[in-house]
């Protein structure tokens, strides 16, 4: 793959120009990654307004018809739903693992299976949080694990 970047003084706005022979998986995964740069959350802390990167969240959870995004320094709020969040991010490395939680895949450090055929999910920051059977299985394949 070659990459040619342009440096124009007079340009106005950031143009991506991607030239292939044909899509390909690869191509649609730069794509999706550079869309979700456009994709920024909002969220509330100390009643300030902060915009966060998504993939700086290690997990997402509902909580009292309240959600809140964890990420390694800060719990922050958000006036979305989980399953708002979850459809703007599912297709960006994010995966329901619960029915109250979504956690970004490119957090998880480790899995192990807990009783009842659950998972104990182990973010990279050290925090632990419980995969329902419900997704497990679902989880594992989306991991390419057995």
């Amino acid at each position: 793959m070659k990459i040619t970047i342009n440096i124009e003084p007079k340009k106005d706005d950031a143009e991506i120009i991607i030239s292939c022979k044909q899509l390909t998986p690869e191509i649609e995964r730069i794509i999706a990654s550079v869309r979700m740069l456009e994709n920024q959350l909002t969220l509330k802390l100390d009643g300030a307004i902060h915009v966060v990167d998504p993939f700086e969240a290690l997990y997402i959870e509902s909580e009292d018809r309240r959600t809140f995004v964890y990420t390694n320094e800060h719990v922050y709020e958000t006036e979305l739903k989980l399953y708002e969040l979850e459809e703007k991010l599912t297709a960006r490395y994010f995966f329901r693992v619960s029915k109250s939680c979504i956690v970004n895949l490119k957090r998880i450090k480790m899995l192990k299976t807990d009783v009842d055929r659950r998972i104990k999910i182990t973010m990279d920051n050290g925090e632990q949080i419980i995969a329902s059977r419900m997704y497990a299985d679902e989880l594992r394949k989306k991991l390419g694990v057995k």
